[in-house]
């Protein structure tokens, strides 16, 4: 193969198209460089003989499943919000399934494009997001949301591994009722308590998050930057972190619902509260953001409530104890929705006018071959979410258990 047709030392004029795009949207100096790898993190040579579509696809993670799918749809770039690089490399190889990936889009001509914290820092980016989800407007009026409680029989029908109908036993460490003493020893498994059914893993619905019927606020609240990014020309307002201030206090249950269905309507999601108060009595008035890993963020930040993707065991016990209430989703789960509501949209209209101002510009260069004017008379743009990203956490669902449901506040939604 010539080096007229072949060019190992140059990437695809569609890759640098995407990048310049990225770049336009959420400039790598928002990125927190003291710990982050933003930027083009594999840049994969041009063959224009056998060229890529000239398609992206946004994951939050680059993990084998979405590799193996860029690699079936035969895209040109992986946009993954989270480096797959994050430290120097020693060595590239087959070994490390992370590598692996890396050298399987390589040898395909997949280039890899990671923005990171410079989503989480830019106006209108994720921050943002989440705070548009938090100060939503659900349908009037806003639903109740329910706890679950114990039903009052202490029985309840399920189904067996055979698919048979069984009565659950009651508890084993309780005889009539009363504390046996039995608690001290490990009891035996009965028949029954071994039969239990759970759900397969359940994650947040990508179509959910496009589909939801949140609104934008109608409800006063005013919104501040907690770490701003300063210096950053056309980006005044970015910065990591937001804080939520409304003007009115919101029953956190509220808070709940729109948080549920502004990212998927998870089946479940961890919230702690202060103990001795009850999550149906809780006013909210102020709420601390951050997608991710919300620790270093969040810490030395005052609210009523932090809102993040995940908090260590020992964050979240300093907060409750300072009466605060924290929502986290797992670490994804803040993230993924933006990529197909927000990012998706952004992208491929950016996307659009640098492919057409970047096929102009080479279309220029003498001495193109047929296969490089070919691929720069290709003016299709496509921007898709993965299918196959996912947080690696799901809830595990008991299909059969002794709760009911009723609402937290009383049904007075």
């Amino acid at each position: 193969m010539s080096m007229s047709t072949y060019t190992t030392d140059k990437a695809s004029p569609f890759t640098r198209a995407v990048v310049n795009s990225m770049r336009k949207l959420y400039p790598e100096a928002l990125a927190d460089k003291s710990f982050d790898n933003t930027g083009l993190l594999l840049e994969a040579p041009f063959d224009p003989i056998r060229r890529q579509m000239n398609s992206v696809l946004l994951t939050v993670d680059l993990t084998k499943a979405v590799a193996d799918e860029a690699i079936e749809r035969k895209d040109c770039v992986v946009v993954a919000y989270h480096p797959i690089i994050f430290k120097g490399l020693k060595s590239l190889t087959l070994a490390d399934t992370q590598q692996q990936s890396l050298l399987r889009l390589a040898l395909e001509g997949i280039s890899v494009y990671s923005p990171h914290t410079a989503v989480d820092a830019a106006p209108g980016g994720l921050g943002d997001w989440l705070a548009d989800i938090v100060t939503g407007t659900l349908p009037d009026p806003e639903p109740a949301t329910n706890a679950a409680e114990k039903s009052e029989t202490a029985s309840v029908d399920t189904m067996s591994s055979d698919g048979e109908p069984t009565e659950e036993i009651g508890d084993p460490f309780l005889e009539n009722g009363e504390a046996t003493g039995s608690h001290l020893q490990t009891p035996k498994p009965s028949r029954m308590s071994l039969q239990r059914t759970y759900s397969r893993p359940t994650y947040p619905e990508r179509t959910e998050v496009q589909t939801t019927d949140l609104k934008p606020s109608s409800a006063g609240h005013k919104r501040a930057v907690i770490h701003p990014v300063e210096g950053v020309e056309g980006f005044s307002g970015a910065g990591m972190g937001r804080l939520v201030t409304f003007s009115k206090p919101q029953p956190l249950t509220h808070l709940i619902e729109r948080i549920a269905r502004g990212v998927g309507n998870p089946k479940g999601f961890p919230v702690a509260i202060p103990q001795k108060r009850q999550v149906e009595d809780i006013q909210i008035s102020t709420v601390a953001i951050c997608a991710g890993s919300g620790g270093s963020v969040l810490r030395n930040t005052t609210a009523d409530l932090l809102f993040t993707g995940e908090l260590s065991h020992h964050e979240t016990l300093s907060a409750t104890e300072k009466g605060m209430c924290v929502v986290t989703l797992f670490h994804s789960n803040t993230e993924r929705g933006f990529l197909h509501s927000v990012l998706k949209e952004q992208l491929t209209k950016s996307l659009r006018k640098e492919w057409k101002r970047v096929r102009e510009e080479e279309k220029k260069r003498e001495g193109l071959s047929p296969e490089w004017e070919e691929a720069l008379e290709d003016d299709e743009v496509l921007v898709e979410s993965s299918e196959r990203d996912r947080d690696p956490f799901g809830i595990v669902i008991l299909q059969s258990s002794n709760q009911v449901g009723r609402p937290l506040d009383g049904g007075n939604g």
